[in-house]
């Protein structure tokens, strides 16, 4: 059964009747689409589960002691922790914080020692078809010169290193160097401009900058060095006294003599034994730029103790990791917090067996991926529904091609999954019996908060439904007042959790005025969530996503959700453009599946095409959610980490001059969207 009876509105379900107050009737969060079908796990799968239904027993029972349980049994430390959290100094965080301990010596060392250095750490495929498998014996010995060459450039504990770097194993490398001598990384994702990468350098204040000649993607080198090289002949920059630079596509390269410095040169050199730097619990681990509004970005700051704990603990129960058997892939970048916890951290602290890859997932053909799960027998896989969305829309033939029976658990992260793309998943890359973890969380929370426990929930197509052992969250009204089952409202964390962000790099009462001040005493996420009949917990992605038809505050997650549903649509972004009757109108962009791409060629098929997606809307969720304009267009405004960008569909919708797209993937996308820009509907 797809979503089916519309809920929770207002008594007005016409929206193109205006309404005079657009508050007092209307609820925080309109709670629309309703989702019955729910898959519980197979006994089988529930009888090995690492996470069983205890877990929340014991978190309730004893939150902290839970907490400094995981600590003890998942971290290895140098000086035990006396004391599990010190919160005197709310909103800022003390977690285990008289214990010593190091990252490196975590991911990497304690293995080797227990006597499992044979065992692959990670299994790397380049773009062009280069392999390359490296054991965690070879990761020890490669983070301990990368440490000692470090060292010798004058990176010392406390300091800063940017890392700018394409998907390499020597990515991982350099943040457990950076790590195993107490110095704080920050990876800038690798497909940011000079400018941006400027101003990250900037605020951190960084020594060093590590980076490469190159990486490949879509089949061709694309240089990341003279990016650098731009960004410290700018004004904010001069800290950097070193580029140490990874020698990977074989392009030319300006060189600064005295400055740059080849990796090979130094680190495949320098000596492979280093003694690990213990800090303290709360010694900066590293720091990871978000966007902010005003313009300057955030530097969100993660210490080491907590972080470390709660990046293991959700990666081995939500995950159900079994290190000795699996072979685990998360297709995110390093440059986003994903690859910070669940590439780097949290896999390496349990000492699984991953894979990485450095390209996209469509070269050199759009099976790469499923081929990729073939060739290494990949279990659990973790990937953005921006992706597997992109994946329904090429069609279910290409995985058909390969084999997949690997896989038995699947993950999803980075915002709301469609159920019709979940069920997709499940289905077509999952053989219709893995279990899927829709996961919440983000750069700021550190490892994930909400989500199904695999062999314990019955998952729910679209829903992260539940918090985790350990944590406390809830959906609150404008009042701050837990909303009830079936209401919607803003997603809240009431209580303080290990991995939490300390604050925001140099900017103390930005922290606090960001995330604190909305409701005093709760952080406050950004995001709007509905609860369902059952208590469960659905993200209707940020408040600022919210529109406001004629009176209704309706989520676009929830209206983009019930186009996806239909069988014509591959992917749908939503937007509330300005209306002076309703105060704003839905509108729709939307990408056809394949084999109904030539439908809309024409007037009467785009027409048809968008009367039946509107009725379908108007079906699924009611009148009031209803698209007043409905655009077919041939791809999306994406970022290099595949969110829509729908600032600049609003711009569209309301006939303005497009915005800044310097930061989309292609920036040519704007052009086709607006050569296809189409005539209001009539009806």
């Amino acid at each position: 059964m797809r979503p089916g009876e519309a809920r929770g509105r207002t008594e007005r379900d016409d929206a193109e009747e205006p309404v005079t107050d657009t508050q007092s009737s209307s609820p925080s969060l309109e709670n629309l689409l309703h989702e019955t079908r729910t898959f519980p796990p197979s006994g089988e799968f529930a009888a090995q589960a690492n996470a069983q239904p205890s877990l929340y027993e014991d978190a309730a029972a004893d939150r902290l002691e839970f907490w400094a349980r995981q600590a003890r049994d998942l971290v290895t430390w140098r000086t035990p922790f006396t004391e599990t959290l010190d919160w005197s100094g709310a909103p800022v965080a003390r977690w285990f914080a008289d214990g010593t301990l190091n990252a490196a010596y975590n991911a990497v060392d304690r293995h080797v020692e227990a006597g499992l250095g044979d065992r692959v750490a990670i299994h790397f495929e380049g773009e062009p078809g280069d392999t390359r498998t490296v054991t965690y014996a070879d990761m020890q010995r490669e983070v301990s010169r990368a440490a000692n060459a470090l060292a010798a450039l004058g990176v010392e504990s406390g300091d800063r290193v940017v890392i700018y770097m394409p998907m390499l194993v020597e990515s991982a490398v350099a943040m457990l160097a950076c790590a195993r001598i107490g110095a704080a990384h920050s990876v800038v994702f690798g497909g940011f401009s000079a400018d941006a990468l400027r101003s990250r350098i900037a605020d951190a204040e960084a020594k060093v900058v590590i980076t490469a000649d190159g990486g490949y993607r879509r089949g061709a080198p694309s240089p990341l060095k003279p990016a650098v090289d731009e960004a410290l002949r700018g004004e904010g920059a001069e800290s950097v006294e070193h580029v140490l630079v990874v020698r990977r596509t074989e392009q030319d390269v300006d060189w600064t003599e005295g400055r740059d410095v080849w990796w090979h040169d130094v680190v495949d050199t320098a000596d492979d034994v280093h003694e690990p730097t213990w800090v303290e619990a709360e010694h900066p681990l590293f720091i990871l730029y978000t966007s902010g509004t005003t313009g300057k970005p955030k530097g969100i700051l993660h210490t080491t103790g907590g972080y470390l704990t709660q990046a293991a603990y959700t990666h081995k129960n939500v995950f159900d990791l079994k290190p000795e058997s699996d072979v685990y892939w998360c297709s995110a970048d390093i440059g986003w917090v994903t690859g910070h916890t669940y590439i780097v951290y949290g896999p390496m602290l349990n000492g699984a067996t991953q894979v990485m890859y450095e390209g996209t997932p469509d070269t050199p053909h759009k099976g790469r991926w499923w081929e990729l799960v073939e060739k290494y027998k990949v279990s659990l896989f973790y990937t953005a529904p921006t992706a597997i969305r992109a994946c329904m829309k090429w069609g279910e033939e290409i995985p058909a091609g390969f084999d997949l029976s690997s896989l038995r658990l699947l993950g999803s992260v980075g915002e709301p999954i469609n159920p019709e793309a979940w069920m997709w998943y499940r289905r077509v890359i999952g053989g219709d019996t893995t279990p899927i973890v829709d996961t919440w969380w983000q750069t700021e929370t550190g490892a994930i908060m909400i989500s199904p426990l695999p062999g314990v929930t019955a998952t729910k197509p679209g829903s992260a439904q539940v918090p985790l052992p350990g944590i406390s969250a809830d959906v609150v009204d404008d009042e701050a007042k837990p909303v009830p089952d079936g209401g919607g409202g803003y997603l809240v964390l009431s209580e303080p959790w290990p991995s939490m962000l300390r604050g925001i790099w140099g900017d103390l009462q930005r922290f606090k005025d960001t995330y604190w001040s909305r409701f005093p005493g709760l952080y406050f996420a950004g995001d709007g969530a509905k609860k369902d009949e059952d208590g469960d917990i659905w993200l209707l992605g940020r408040v600022d996503d919210v529109m406001n038809v004629s009176g209704h505050r309706l989520s676009t997650t929830e209206i983009e959700s019930a186009l996806v549903s239909n069988d014509l649509v591959a992917e749908a972004a939503v937007v509330g453009a300005s209306d002076e009757m309703s105060g704003q109108a839905v509108v729709a962009f939307v990408i056809l599946r394949g084999e109904h791409a030539d439908e809309a060629s024409t007037d009467e098929g785009s027409a048809r095409i968008e009367k039946t997606l509107r009725d379908h809307v108007a079906k699924e969720i009611g009148p009031i959610a209803k698209p007043r304009r409905i655009l077919v267009v041939p791809e999306l405004p994406k970022t290099r980490s595949g969110k829509i960008m729908r600032r600049l569909l609003r711009d569209v919708a309301e006939n303005r001059e497009v915005g800044d797209a310097t930061t989309l993937a292609d920036s040519s996308v704007m052009n086709l969207i607006q050569a296809g820009l189409g005539k209001p509907s009539e009806d």
